[in-house]
């Protein structure tokens, strides 16, 4: 029987992604030269709020995309049954930009890296950054780091973070650490 443990909810949640964007202020000022990729699947939501509390704090629209890395997957082609890939979306030229990585939650850094990789389709970046909700700590199987966290988490291999968006269908905004 798995246990779940709340992490992250309204309201803290609206105070963290509040916290990340003046961060991002701070360190990019008008966003002329910036853009915002989410990752796909579930990165996008976040990107999405992230985006809208910059684009109000700014006054100004902040350019958005999706990325989906599914074929740049080191193990694509090791599972049993096929990914299914989602939207990419990417509706700017990010060569010579500067990059906002924004997934929901870090775990291995296998999935980033992928996304490195399917980045380069679109140009290359001045610099990348990567944003994340939730830091699970001590999984890491490659030497990434996130540049802005939300809230940090010391997890089990065994364990996982559940993340819950309105935006898919949930009640309410939640994280959750199951296990």
């Amino acid at each position: 029987m798995s246990q779940q443990r709340l992490i992250l909810a309204s309201p803290l949640l609206e105070i963290v992604i509040s916290r990340l964007t003046q961060q991002l202020i701070e360190n990019h000022q008008d966003f002329a030269d910036t853009v915002i990729l989410g990752m796909q699947p579930r990165g996008i939501y976040f990107a999405e709020r992230v985006g809208r509390e910059l684009s109000r704090t700014l006054g100004r629209e902040v350019p958005i995309g999706y990325l989906d890395a599914t074929f740049y997957r080191d193990d694509f082609r090791r599972r049993d049954s096929p990914l299914r890939p989602n939207t990419t979306h990417v509706p700017f030229i990010i060569e010579d930009k500067r990059v906002i990585l924004i997934d929901d939650v870090l775990a291995t850094g296998r999935m980033v890296r992928a996304a490195l990789d399917a980045m380069t389709a679109f140009g290359r970046p001045r610099k990348v950054e990567l944003l994340v909700l939730i830091d699970r700590r001590y999984n890491r199987d490659l030497p990434i780091k996130p540049d802005y966290t939300g809230k940090r988490v010391n997890t089990l291999e065994s364990q996982r973070v559940l993340v819950e968006w309105t935006e898919q269908g949930a009640d309410a905004d939640r994280i959750w650490l199951v296990g």
